[in-house]
């Protein structure tokens, strides 16, 4: 973006003088830490560190569990900018922008399970994992009727039950979930999806200058295919076009 952006539109987007980043471990949408060099990347990440640099602010990574607590975060104005999917029931408490990304929504099967089909986890005695406060957590109690839902405070929560044999299956994007099979052997993503993400950026409300500012850099930064290399980086799958 060659465009220098207005005072009050950085002012909108980075109150405190920094722009403070929501993100959280083990998603490549969000977060993914190298474990021997601490190398850092993602999507939030890389798409953070731009804007930051745009607006001509310092970068701020705040690290949560999971993104239900960075949503409560940014509702209570602690962080200034977070990537997660806009969903019907979000759009009260942020302002989202326009989809960045749009990625399916799976199963990821247990080691030695004989499921083979999406049509084959709806069934009675079934146990499938979501993460507190996510997209599959409020999602999917309408689309199943015969499985039970069981929580997982986060990733490595969930990667721990499956691995336990404490739920059969786990449910969530399938960017996350190609991601925790290849750290989880003979594991296996089902083909088809029940649902999609739209990975969009969600700012606190109120900030109107701050969102025209903002669409505007996402134009910009999807045509300059900086997005899709972020999403090379951090071997993001499951992306859909619409």
């Amino acid at each position: 973006m060659n465009a220098v952006p207005a005072p009050e539109a950085v002012q909108a987007l980075a109150p405190t003088g920094r722009l403070r980043v929501g993100v959280y471990p083990g998603s490549p949408f969000s977060l993914l830490r190298d474990a021997a060099t601490g190398e850092t990347k993602g999507v939030t990440v890389e798409v953070g560190k731009a804007l930051a640099a745009q607006l001509g602010i310092p970068y701020e990574q705040l690290e949560f569990p999971r993104m239900a607590e960075i949503l409560a975060a940014l509702k209570a104005e602690r962080i200034d900018i977070a990537l997660s999917n806009a969903t019907p029931a979000r759009i009260h408490d942020h302002d989202w922008s326009p989809p960045l990304l749009v990625v399916e929504c799976g199963y990821l099967v247990a080691a030695g399970s004989p499921l083979q089909e999406m049509a084959d986890v709806d069934r009675p005695g079934m146990r499938i994992g979501v993460t507190e406060g996510g997209t599959s957590y409020n999602v999917l109690p309408q689309k199943l009727k015969c499985a039970a839902l069981v929580t997982a405070k986060t990733i490595e929560n969930a990667i721990s039950m499956l691995a336990h044999k404490e739920i059969d299956v786990y449910a969530t994007n399938k960017a996350i979930l190609f991601e925790m099979a290849d750290r989880m052997p003979n594991t296996r993503v089902l083909d088809g999806c029940w649902g999609v993400e739209r990975i969009a950026l969600a700012i606190p409300p109120g900030r109107a200058a701050g969102m025209t500012y903002l669409r505007e850099f996402l134009i910009d930064t999807k045509a300059s295919g900086q997005v899709m290399r972020a999403v090379a980086r951090a071997g993001l799958r499951g992306i859909v076009t619409e």
